[in-house]
């Protein structure tokens, strides 16, 4: 179908989830998404940020349909704070998982001593769907729908080949171990989608890249690009588009009836464009031998959880 991201189906009554909405793509996801009607929940670990995203979507979209909930992905049993009142809301069709820690410490960690890509990219994200998989299942029975559960991958994917037979060996370089995090969120995202057709689950698991996004082609919003956020220089700036429109394939994912779970979102020239659906990378959309099996069992065991397969 052709897509326009200016004009979204409506979604008005349906409650989308955006972690990482203080900033960057998670915001401007949620901001496209309270234009279009959601009632949109905002997820991150600042109630300060959370009120300056709040604000700031209300300046773009003055009847904006929004609320906040504190989630810190580093810490486990703040994900699980988060989790249960996410899960008490009265309706929830779709989940973005956009949020993370991009510091590339080869040495930081998470509360619960985890890597801290891996902890906040990967695990916290697998405790957090505990969680809520059985309240998106409810939604969707209740409204003859089909909830969704969007996982945001990276480019560097595909580009460079990285092993997640071990999870617990992760590198301390920091773009290294971020390439880790994002395949075993790729291995997992088409492993549950998987299993959810397998159990006749009303949810779809769908991954997304969001090409490049920089600040310099940002639009301005007070408090979450203005001349009170740093500045990040990046070299791609000349090829690349604003975080507004790299956020474009995640919420396709989210909103486009025609999507599919197990499909793969992308820019169209692979770094900026218009949202298409794509060819996933099939190391890890149909990893050889057991791997898939393997991550999954290495994930809940690190997240500390069995995951449902709700009906």
């Amino acid at each position: 179908m052709t897509w326009n991201p200016a004009h979204l189906p409506d979604q008005t009554g349906r409650t989308i989830v955006v972690t990482g909405a203080t900033a960057g793509i998670g915001y401007f996801a949620a901001e496209q998404l309270a234009a279009a009607g959601a009632d949109v929940v905002l997820a991150s670990r600042s109630a300060a940020k959370l009120r300056v995203a709040e604000n700031a979507i209300r300046g773009q979209v003055p009847h904006a349909s929004l609320r906040s909930v504190v989630l810190e992905l580093g810490s486990l049993q703040s994900v699980d704070v988060a989790a249960a009142e996410l899960a008490a809301l009265p309706r929830l069709d779709a989940i973005l998982l956009n949020g993370g820690a991009m510091s590339l410490s080869g040495r930081a960690t998470t509360d619960d001593g985890l890597p801290i890509l891996l902890g906040t990219h990967v695990v916290a994200n697998i405790r957090l769907l505990a969680g809520i998989l059985p309240a998106l299942a409810d939604t969707a029975t209740a409204y003859n729908s089909i909830s969704r559960v969007v996982h945001t991958s990276t480019g560097y994917v595909a580009q460079y080949p990285t092993s997640v037979d071990d999870l617990r060996r992760t590198s301390r370089i920091g773009i290294v171990a971020y390439t880790q995090a994002k395949t075993a969120t790729e291995v997992f995202a088409f492993e549950l989608d998987r299993r959810l057709r397998a159990a006749g689950s009303p949810i779809a698991s769908l991954v997304v890249k969001p090409g490049v996004g920089v600040d310099a082609k940002t639009p301005q919003r007070p408090g979450i690009r203005d001349e009170t956020t740093p500045y990040q220089r990046n070299p791609y700036t000349p090829w690349a588009q604003g975080k507004d429109s790299a956020a474009w394939s995640a919420v396709r994912a989210a909103v486009d009836p025609a999507a599919r779970g197990g499909q793969y979102y992308a820019p169209a020239s692979g770094i900026k464009g218009l949202p298409v659906a794509i060819a996933p990378t099939p190391r890890t959309a149909a990893p050889a031998g057991d791997l898939a099996e393997r991550v999954w069992r290495q994930l809940e065991e690190l997240a500390g959880v069995e995951l449902p397969m709700p009906r």
